[in-house]
């Protein structure tokens, strides 16, 4: 399975971070309108992302929930027919909730810069640091590290758990 190492946080001024995101990247922005279906798993989180720009991609990954940096183990596969797999998924598995965001994708070095602006939760920026085979989790963490303080996040500003997890938090304290 391939490997990232990532970081995700929130963020209080999101046209400051993409100027300093854009200084640092390789390849300048790619801005992606994306809906996250999540399903219910025993194990891990698996995802339907849809695109209008590209093709659906079922994720499946595992990672802790943690602040800093965190290793993520993942899986994609490729899908030309999104709906169809949405349906057979949530009748075997039931649908947890779903995630709408623009995401302003920048490319550091190995490291994809997503910086997020999610539906019914805010600005959000998150690192996945790509890991080439045979390199050590401790170089991803400092390549994290650097590009974090590069870009001003504070580790009071870092977050431990997906953006699934914080709809579902604030649906809880919403009564919904």
């Amino acid at each position: 399975m391939p490997v990232n190492v990532e970081i995700k946080a929130y963020i209080s001024d999101i046209q400051a971070l993409r100027k300093t995101a854009e200084k640092l990247s390789d390849a300048g922005c790619t801005t992606l309108k994306q809906e996250d279906t999540f399903f219910v798993t025993p194990a891990g989180r698996l995802k339907l992302r849809q695109s209008q720009d590209a093709k659906a991609q079922l994720i499946y990954y595992k990672r802790s929930d943690q602040t800093g940096p965190k290793v993520s183990n993942y899986h994609v596969s490729v899908t030309d027919d999104a709906e169809n797999l949405k349906m057979t998924l949530e009748m075997a598995y039931g649908i947890k909730g779903s995630v709408k965001k623009t995401r302003y994708l920048y490319m550091v070095g190995q490291t994809r810069v997503h910086v997020d602006s999610v539906e019914g939760l805010g600005d959000f920026m998150e690192l996945e640091v790509q890991m080439k085979p045979g390199q050590a989790l401790d170089e991803g963490q400092e390549i994290a590290n650097d590009l974090m303080t590069k870009l001003g996040i504070k580790e009071s500003d870092l977050i431990e758990v997906a953006y699934m997890d914080l709809i579902l938090e604030k649906q809880t304290s919403n009564g919904n």
